[in-house]
């Protein structure tokens, strides 16, 4: 017998670490060997409870980070040693990949870090039924995954043979005709089968007369978005293409891609601005102005676009969802896209019509069939940026009216949150159980400047809601040395504002 680790021990040796959606760690952490074994314990927990596909066949992706194709090829090896075919899916977004998976009822992994800085990566793992949940995590880690490949002292397995390698510096070469595309990748299933889902869903004239501005930035679908929204009628612009990985973050965005937005609509010639993270599957939607619209005023906004009788969202996002008075049930959770798939799909179970879900950070998620123009928009249950976007922009070329309106018109609630990057756990995890502990009290010793509090949500983190009605919401992050803090209040500044304060005295807590 060849040589074995258990996971969880194999983790711990590197830092890396299950966080809220998938595997993260530093880019170097991310060994061969830490990846071949997490990916073949995957398989192993797959095949011990019968998911592991009818046809021995699995499904690989990556975003155009520096660290992907290597960790690509890792993941690939692991498929081929515990006896599967791998289908490579190149450089596609990771709901094209999930939706390729649930078509073709097999597993898969998707290489990316998402939103965080490129010297991080991760593994997102898919059943054929759809991303795996906190349930499967746990059973990943307890497994002992067999270790019988070449690695050297370092964790690496052989260089393999030269690849098709992430060019985000390469001239845009997107074809108008999507089906002439299906050389772009080793195999062109995963991003036929997700054009396909939109253009089947909604009319060709969908977004006739919009000039919308795509900001490409590394995004890994950046051509696949513009050939979706060209083949749904937009006139197309593209912008701030880039050479070098940008973490864009569609929750807490920098200020240099909110002063972008505003200088490229100040031109006056867009209906709206359009792009997404690293990976694909959370959206950036801004309008005439320039002006990001916040994931959790898109999720509402699309939502009741697709008629949704439930709707689960993080105890994170904004409450316009309970004030529109547009749903039937609203369901919280803890943040991160595993909870929101438990919950839609218990949901579903109980017979409920539509069900969807949507984060704070824009990403759209769909537990059964939904209601679009050309006929139902098949499920997705996994973090989607294209169908929000669509349903917005389609929605309010239909009103006649800029998309700032259709924003308007809900309740006037807004929220802002920020971070502060390498911020360490022990610190975050001291001061939010004393929060926990003392209450009121505890905000108060803690930010004597804040408001009363009214109450405290400790669902996920310390959400205080104050007298009032604004809202401050504290919690470390699940992928990096992070804490993030969420504001509410009744002005865009005035949210802004109390997540600023809030984090500058957080700050100070290291140096207690």
């Amino acid at each position: 017998m060849g040589a074995t680790a258990v996971v969880a021990e194999l983790m711990e040796r590197t830092g890396v670490r299950f966080g809220t959606s998938g595997l993260r760690g530093l880019a170097d952490a991310l060994t061969d060997e830490v990846v071949y074994g997490t990916t073949r314990a995957f398989l192993d927990h797959l095949a011990a409870r019968g998911l592991a596909g009818p046809a021995r066949r699995a499904a690989v992706a990556g975003d155009l980070r520096p660290s992907t194709p290597r960790i690509m090829a890792a993941v690939r090896r692991a498929f081929l040693d515990a006896g599967f075919e791998a289908e490579d899916c190149g450089f596609v977004p990771t709901p094209a990949l999930a939706a390729r998976a649930l078509a073709a009822r097999m597993p898969a992994a998707m290489v990316t870090g998402s939103h965080i800085p490129d010297d991080r990566n991760g593994v997102k793992y898919y059943r054929p039924d759809g991303e795996i949940l906190k349930g499967d995590e746990a059973a990943i880690l307890a497994r002992t995954a067999p270790l019988d490949a070449p690695f050297d002292a370092r964790g690496a397995l052989p260089a393999p043979p030269p690849a098709a390698a992430p060019d985000i510096a390469a001239p845009d070469t997107a074809a108008r005709d999507i089906a002439a595309r299906d050389t772009a990748v080793p195999d062109p299933a995963a991003r036929l089968g997700y054009a396909r889902r939109f253009v089947e869903a909604f009319p060709a004239d969908w977004l006739r007369g919009a000039r919308i501005g795509l900001y490409e930035h590394s995004a890994v679908g950046r051509d696949l978005t513009r050939e979706i929204l060209e083949a749904l009628g937009a006139d197309v612009v593209p912008f701030g293409r880039s050479g070098r990985f940008v973490p864009v973050d569609t929750e807490a965005i920098r200020p240099e891609d909110e002063a972008l937005a505003r200088d490229v609509a100040a031109e006056g010639r867009f209906f709206a601005l359009v792009s997404t993270d690293g990976d694909g599957d959370r959206p950036l939607l801004a309008d005439e102005r320039g002006a990001w619209l916040r994931g959790d005023v898109l999720g509402v906004l699309a939502a009741r676009f697709f008629g949704a009788d439930v709707v689960v969202t993080p105890v994170s996002s904004n409450s316009v969802v309970e004030r529109c008075g547009a749903f039937r049930d609203v369901r919280r959770t803890k943040i991160g896209s595993p909870y929101v798939i438990e919950a839609m799909a218990r949901a579903a179970a109980e017979g409920a019509r539509a069900v969807v879900g949507y984060e704070a950070n824009g990403g759209f998620l769909t537990a059964t069939p939904t209601a679009a123009p050309r006929g139902p928009l098949s499920p997705l249950p996994t973090r989607d940026a294209l169908a929000p976007i669509l349903a917005a922009l389609g929605a309010a070329l239909r009103a006649g009216g800029p998309l700032s309106a259709l924003a308007a018109a809900l309740p006037a609630r807004f929220t802002h949150s920020d971070r502060l990057r390498d911020f360490p756990p022990e610190i975050s995890a001291a001061r939010l159980a004393e929060l926990r502990a003392g209450g009121a009290a505890a905000a108060a010793r803690l930010f004597p400047w804040l408001p009363p509090v009214a109450s405290i949500d400790e669902t996920d983190g310390v959400r205080m809601t104050l007298v009032g009605g604004d809202v401050v919401h504290l919690r470390p992050s699940g992928n990096a040395p992070e804490l993030r803090c969420y504001a509410e209040a009744g002005a865009p500044d005035e949210a802004r504002a109390l997540a600023e304060r809030t984090l500058a005295d957080a700050d100070a807590w290291r140096g207690r």
